[in-house]
């Protein structure tokens, strides 16, 4: 079953349920923005922060450990952002991590839109980068980081497009998809609360590929999403390439930790041929809760603290792609 929600008047209706906001984006000149209040932690926009916010997997906090996402207004084709530090000044100092300073991933909170890219870092603080907003709907802006002499951050903010979305049903989990003429395979299962390996295996023309390219300091990179509030989960893998025993493929193996049962979504991006393919698959860990909704219920609303919509199926749904 789908769902058509126009959002053009929605983005005003976010400023009266959260109060505090960022501001609401311009349709014509300016790029959305979104409430800078979200989730509640206020607290953590001084440096506080308490065991159960050590606990909270990424990407839930718009500000922890003193550290603030604060997007920018910028033009229509461009998404800009900033981190504030612990001194409210802009941060301009960043470790590499995975080869870049900062990751930036994007998704649909109907899970049916993803972008990872990679922004640049002006003098002043501020990221900027080609918009990875594909399409109206609500979507998640993850900031992955880590400050010179900080701990390694993820924090994530709401960003409204306005104009009539189509919401699509989550996919139903699967353990094989196909991307632009690969076929991936996934084995194993997320366990909630233990490591558990996942290991994705790669082919063409049902021929194994063995020469996968390096990206990101690895032969894959895997992001989980979790159903319901978008959790944000970064995946370690097993081995890097030149380690002397990490081969090329064709499987890539990935040491995932999520937190509780339920429906998430994997993206794996990985590269051959000189260009990078994101291939998706829903899972589902542990057994989900009373009252979850299945992986194919439609979608509530936009309450963040709600059951998120629901995701796309193909790869070819606005939003997918890489910079």
């Amino acid at each position: 079953m789908r769902t058509v929600t126009r959002l053009a008047g929605f983005a005003v209706g976010l400023a009266a349920v959260f109060g505090t906001t960022y501001g609401i984006g311009r349709v014509v000149d300016r790029a959305p923005v979104v409430e800078g209040r979200h989730d509640g932690d206020g607290a953590h926009a001084t440096g506080e922060h308490d065991e159960a916010t050590d606990r909270l997997p990424g990407g839930l906090l718009v500000s922890d450990r003193g550290y603030t996402l604060e997007p920018v207004d910028a033009p229509a084709d461009e998404f800009a952002f900033r981190i504030a530090g612990p001194d409210g000044q802009p941060v301009t100092r960043y470790d590499v991590a995975h080869d870049k300073q900062m990751h930036l991933i994007v998704a649909r909170r109907d899970l049916s839109g993803f972008r990872h890219v990679h922004p640049e870092l002006a003098a002043d603080g501020t990221w900027r980068v080609d918009t990875p907003l594909a399409g109206a709907g609500l979507w998640r802006a993850f900031a992955d980081f880590t400050p010179t002499g900080g701990e390694a951050l993820t924090l994530g903010v709401d960003v409204t497009v306005p104009g009539e979305l189509t919401e699509r049903p989550l996919p139903a989990p699967s353990t094989s998809t196909t991307v632009d003429g690969y076929t991936v395979t996934l084995t194993g299962s997320p366990q909630p609360g233990r490591t558990s390996p996942l290991t994705l295996t790669v082919s063409r023309g049902g021929q194994p590929v063995a020469d996968l390219e390096p990206y990101l300091g690895a032969y894959g990179h895997l992001v989980a999403l979790r159903r319901g509030d978008m959790a944000y989960l970064h995946v370690h893998p097993d081995g890097t390439p030149g380690d002397g025993r990490t081969r090329p493929g064709p499987a890539v193996t990935f040491l995932a930790e999520v937190p509780s049962a339920g429906s998430y979504r994997l993206y794996l991006d990985f590269r051959h041929g000189g260009a990078v393919h994101t291939a998706e698959f829903t899972v589902v860990a542990g057994t989900p809760a009373a009252g979850t909704p299945a992986a194919d219920a439609p979608s509530t609303g936009g309450d963040p603290s709600g059951p998120a919509p629901t995701g796309g199926a193909d790869h070819g749904t606005p939003g997918h792609g890489h910079n």
